[in-house]
């Protein structure tokens, strides 16, 4: 493999001041002769530091500096529930490899990298997937002359569980390794609990099951909060330990369900982070994914369990495009600026019906009316009874839900190609198999508490995954998503979505969150209805604004990228929307919260720099003024 050199990710962002972090209690455990002057911890965070009952010798004790050696795992001990498992240092230019073998990134400068366990984790039968040693966390240091006083920690993916973060043999940060060696932040991730053994442990739920069925309200813990609040204090504690002196600012960074992450941190941990970077957030966690399986489910009882194929999904999707794209200047863009205004109904285009339909249609990808119809009730979102009004009348999308409306769907013009939609497989994302995103099915399975219902994927002594999701009706996909809300106390609060942030405003944290438009997988609708609530609760948009923002991004799919489909050959041209460059928003954060400078004036541009537009803080939304359309000045925010 050919050599490269780690830089810092594109989806990465920056941090706010940090709260008064741990020097007392690292300076105690950092010293020779303080080794074991430490209780233990819960999740609440770090324990206080041991009060000797004799007096201490006379005169000023120097502690020692954590060293990037063998010696750490004796001389790092925050509680009784954390071990330090792998200590390694890297110099600039050497492989990023814990195994012997070549990964072909190299350090872009010197980084210790110390592997952590926090337990007490959950225990069971070996091969069980809901047993657990801990907590893994993986934590990058730059070099103390090229540190910048910051902490940047990493949000997951999924239901996280990445196995190369506990793993001795294995590296599972490459972006907290990217920012540690680039920019020069102290950073770290998390498997939030439990290491999955499939191949993309991200897809896997099987852990929150214990054998016999129940739920495992352990794991769910450490996967919902506590696993990034002990991220957190430990990073920040074996951070003043080896450079002997606090972080200054410490600041989260994730999106998906490390946006989902960095809303519970502020919600239930007010305390850890500065500044918080919540991108594309998988808040209303029962809720939203539930409703992932709804796209399946409408092809199971209205298409007799045949999926549309992906030139079917990509036709209707670039047709809404088409039908939408020129809303905002007039003139066909490649991608729809606002997704509310768009009211393309399948149902009445010729251009995409079968001519048995009615319409003109002849080639393989045409839809029927009974699939274009499948395709409004997609996109109008989860329903009791799997009905959907015209969208002349409601397209599903906005703040608020619309009566019998359980949840949002995608908003018109987002590919329907993609891990949420029908046809998707893991194995073969060409689609053609009526496979479900699993974090969808697996979810619904632990809602329901019956494993048969996910995948086969979802393992359990009780009974493996069957795909029993395809029996289910609409009406007991409806119990699901209720179930979901009913188990919120034993599933840890997981939808992280209490709008109550008045713990995190008083203390001066800033959170910046932002969503795509043209998400494929989880409806942006969801991150408005709660910065809507927030704002209610916090005392209205304008006293909300100044701790908390929120940015729509149009085309902008999950956490990055294009997400809408091009439109139709010779109507649209191909999508080439402004989008954020790599660090903007994080850049954006940190003047926030170091610099008082509130993100009111930002501009994104395109790929090849041809199109700039400002980027609005919800509520507001994009004005076309006039003049040249592909010029910033020609648009306003109202």
């Amino acid at each position: 493999m050919p050599r490269t050199t780690l830089r810092p990710g594109q989806n990465t962002r920056t941090p706010p001041r940090a709260a008064p972090a741990l020097t007392a209690l690292c300076m105690g455990i950092c010293a020779a002769a303080a080794l074991t002057a430490c209780g233990g911890s819960d999740s609440s965070g770090p324990s206080l530091p041991f009060i000797p009952t004799s007096p201490p010798p006379a005169g000023p004790t120097t502690p020692t500096a954590l060293a990037c050696d063998e010696s750490l795992k004796t001389a790092f001990k925050p509680d009784a529930n954390t071990t330090v498992t792998v200590v390694k240092q890297f110099k600039q230019g050497d492989d990023l490899n814990l195994d012997g073998k070549a990964s072909g990134t190299v350090a872009a400068s010197d980084v210790c990298m110390v592997k952590l366990n926090v337990g007490p984790g959950h225990a069971g039968p070996a091969d069980a997937p809901s047993t657990s040693s801990g907590i893994g966390i993986e934590v990058w240091l730059p070099a103390t002359a090229k540190w910048n006083n910051r902490l940047r920690v990493l949000g997951g993916g999924g239901f996280v569980g990445d196995a190369g973060i506990s793993s001795k043999t294995q590296i599972g940060g490459a972006g907290a390794a990217a920012i540690a060696t680039g920019e020069g932040s102290v950073s770290a991730v998390t498997d939030a609990g439990h290491a999955s053994k499939l191949p993309i442990g991200a897809v896997d739920g099987s852990f929150a099951m214990n054998p016999n069925g129940t739920i495992n309200t352990t794991l769910w813990t450490d996967f919902a909060s506590r696993g990034i609040h002990e991220m957190a204090v430990k990073t920040k504690a074996l951070a003043a330990g080896f450079y002997q002196r606090d972080a200054k600012y410490a600041y989260w960074d994730g999106c998906s369900t490390g946006g989902r992450q960095g809303h519970m941190q502020a919600q239930v941990n007010p305390d850890d982070f500065d500044g918080i970077l919540a991108g594309n957030s998988a808040i209303n966690w029962t809720t939203f994914i539930t409703a992932e399986l709804y796209p399946q489910i409408v092809m199971q009882r209205d298409l007799g369990g045949t999926p549309l194929t992906p030139d079917q999904m990509t036709l209707v999707s670039s047709a809404a495009v088409s039908a939408c794209d020129s809303t905002l200047t007039g003139q066909h863009e490649g991608f729809i600026s606002d997704p509310a205004a768009c009211k393309y109904d399948p149902t009445q285009d010729t251009a995409v019906l079968c001519t048995g339909s009615g319409g003109s249609n002849a080639t393989a990808a045409c839809l029927t009316t009974v699939q274009a119809q499948a395709v409004n009730k997609i996109w109008y979102g989860q329903t009791r009874d799997g009905s959907a009004p015209v969208p002349a009348s409601d397209v599903g999308y906005g703040a608020t839900l619309a009566s019998g409306q359980l949840w949002y769907g995608l908003a018109r013009g987002t590919a329907l190609n993609s891990p949420g939609m029908p046809g998707f497989s893991l194995a073969d994302s060409t689609g053609g198999v009526p496979n479900p995103f699993p974090i969808a099915a697996h979810q619904v399975a632990l809602n329901l508490q019956d494993p048969t219902i996910a995948t086969p994927d979802f393992i359990n002594a009780t009974g493996n995954g069957a795909n029993n999701w395809k029996a289910l009706s609409y009406t007991q996909l409806a119990n699901a998503s209720d179930r979901g809300e009913a188990l919120q106390t034993a599933f840890a609060n997981i939808n992280a979505d209490n709008p109550d942030l008045a713990r995190f405003r008083d203390r001066g944290a800033k959170l910046l969150t932002y969503h795509g438009l043209a998400d494929q997988l989880i409806p942006n609708s969801g991150t408005a209805n709660y910065y809507e609530r927030a704002a209610k609760a916090m005392g209205g948009i304008d006293e909300t604004q100044k701790f908390y923002r929120y940015l729509e991004i149009p085309a902008m799919g999950h956490c990055a990228g294009v997400g809408s489909v091009n439109g139709l050959a010779g109507v649209s041209p191909a999508a080439n929307p402004p989008l954020p460059a790599p660090n903007q928003l994080f850049a954006a954060l940190t003047d926030w919260v170091e610099k008082g400078v509130a993100p009111d004036n930002l501009v994104l541009q395109n790929a090849d720099q041809s199109l700039a537009r400002p980027l609005c803080t919800y509520p507001k939304k994009l004005a076309y003024l006039g003049g040249d359309v592909k010029a910033a000045t020609s648009f306003a925010c109202r």
